[in-house]
């Protein structure tokens, strides 16, 4: 309750210096001059005159001119903001009035602060401030949460349909997302948008309305870029389930709920399957089948990446085993590793004992290394244990080609077996000369370095011919087969391979 009183009577005290401030005080100051002056005469004026500055400065109205809580440019700080949405959410209480909050984000704003550097960056986001303004009415409010975030909201209207929201979210976006020119530079933007409507929100404290519009704005993050969504409450719902894998994958991981299903890859020239992509599948025994994009941000953020791939590789060995006691030929597993499992000075002696384990050659292992790892890295550790690898036998795959700027220096650097094509260059090659070209390029480069190809995300009859008439060594996607469970890969095997059999085999040289 002294809590409660306490934060009313800080809200009181910025009521008070909001009007001491306002153009109305300053418009009735001279007739309460005057009034003094009837009824005092000039020691009232006088004393009144000395009384108005005193009692602003020992409420602190320099201060806060001119401190923290500022509004600078019409943007209020982060703590300002608060103090206003909630004087809006007071004011809303049992009135047929509504608002809206929005929470607005620039994305990947670490990046451009990287490649631009921090002045630059910051002035996109002034501008950035300056251009929602530009959008709003007089009446609404603007502040800055944290670097690179903005929130809105709005004077309380009598009609403001759901409708109404995404037009002035679109509009918002639209002016923001214009190309920025800075010292001769052009940089675009793109922003994520969440709202929410006051009666929309999960709870009656300011502080829930700007949760619940922060919890939409994450959420048009991740579905970017450019995304707008409104507050709801399924939204608030799988937002606690995306809390409650932060508590239960470690436990899914030491439990077998997270296994690999495996990714079959294929000849282009041959059909034969060539090998596996193990990729992490978690069937959750209450929720079902949970999307990767779900749990790996949770395994990443909970520091389990090397326990994953110590799963993912003992189970694709196990899985080599099982399909060489079928005599089924699988020449290797592609195995995923992040930058922090390479970064392992432990990594070699790891691998070797699990390869020693299970009786198998390096060679069964492709160890799957994104290309933003080999483009990006400094760290010695990670180039000597990669380096080790190949030495050792086991075939080194670039994955996600095109998307890292690896250079050819890195490739050989590195002793790149073969590089994955990345599928936003795949996808509708058949129908896109532009994606031709590129594809192209990449495998005579590959072919010039004697590097072999795998095109990923193959989805067509069309995108699969094409690769294998541009020269790409193998492909991998759902137009070849889905990842499945490792019980089911057998019985998939025999059946690709009964189908090889069956097509018949062009004969060369002279007919006799």
């Amino acid at each position: 309750m002294a809590g409660k009183g306490f934060h009313q009577l800080k809200r009181w005290h910025q009521r008070a210096l909001d009007v001491m401030r306002s153009p109305t005080a300053l418009a009735f100051l001279p007739a309460l001059c005057l009034g003094g002056f009837w009824l005092g005469g000039e020691g009232a004026l006088m004393a009144l005159a000395g009384a108005v500055p005193c009692l602003y400065l020992v409420m602190g109205g320099v201060a806060r001119a001119g401190g923290p809580s500022a509004m600078v440019g019409d943007i209020a700080d982060r703590t300002t903001f608060e103090d206003i949405v909630s004087d809006i959410s007071d004011a809303m209480e049992d009135s047929p009035r509504q608002s809206a909050l929005y929470a607005i984000a620039i994305e990947d704003f670490d990046m451009l602060v990287e490649r631009y550097g921090q002045t630059l960056a910051d002035t996109v986001v002034e501008r950035t401030g300056q251009r929602i303004i530009s959008v709003l009415r007089s009446a609404d409010r603007v502040g800055q949460l944290a670097e690179g975030r903005f929130a809105v909201c709005l004077a309380p209207v009598r009609n403001l349909d759901l409708e109404s929201c995404i037009q002035l979210g679109g509009r918002m976006q639209v002016a923001i997302e214009e190309p920025i020119s800075v010292d001769g530079v052009t940089i675009y933007v793109t922003v994520g948008i969440g709202f929410c409507q006051r009666e929309r929100a999960p709870g009656g404290l300011a502080s829930d309305w700007i949760e619940a519009a922060a919890c939409a704005m994450r959420v048009a993050l991740r579905r970017g870029p450019s995304g707008l969504r409104a507050f709801s409450d399924q939204m608030r719902q799988e937002t606690l389930n995306r809390a409650a894998l932060y508590d239960e994958v470690g436990g899914a991981l030491d439990g077998g709920q997270i296994v690999p299903w495996f990714q079959p890859q294929i000849c282009t020239e041959t059909g034969k399957v060539t090998g596996f992509e193990a990729l992490a599948r978690w069937c959750h025994p209450t929720r079902g089948m949970i999307s990767p994009a779900e749990f790996l941000p949770a395994i990443e953020q909970s520091g389990l990446l090397e326990r994953l791939a110590e799963v993912m590789m003992y189970h694709s060995f196990a899985a080599l085993k099982a399909w060489d006691g079928a005599k089924i030929s699988v020449p290797h597993v592609g195995v995923n590793f992040a930058g922090t499992e390479l970064s392992n000075p432990r990594l070699i002696e790891k691998i070797s004992w699990e390869l020693d384990r299970f009786d198998l050659q390096p060679e069964r292992l492709a160890v799957e290394v994104l290309e933003t790892v080999v483009a990006d890295t400094g760290d010695d550790v990670i180039t000597r244990n990669i380096a080790s690898l190949s030495e050792m036998g086991c075939q080194i795959d670039l994955d996600d080609f095109g998307t890292g700027n690896a250079s050819i220096a890195s490739i050989q650097r590195f002793s790149v077996s073969r590089i994955k094509i990345d599928r936003s260059f795949v996808m509708k090659a058949d129908r896109d000369p532009d994606q031709q070209r590129m594809i192209s390029a990449i495998l005579t480069m590959a072919e010039r370095l004697g590097v072999q190809t795998l095109a990923e995300g193959v989805e067509t009859v069309g995108e699969h011919v094409l690769l294998a008439q541009l020269g790409c060594d193998h492909v991998q996607g759902f137009g070849i087969a889905w990842p499945m469970p490792f019980d089911q890969t057998i019985e998939w095997l025999h059946a690709h391979n009964t189908k090889l059999k069956e097509v018949p085999r062009i004969m060369t040289g002279r007919l006799k």
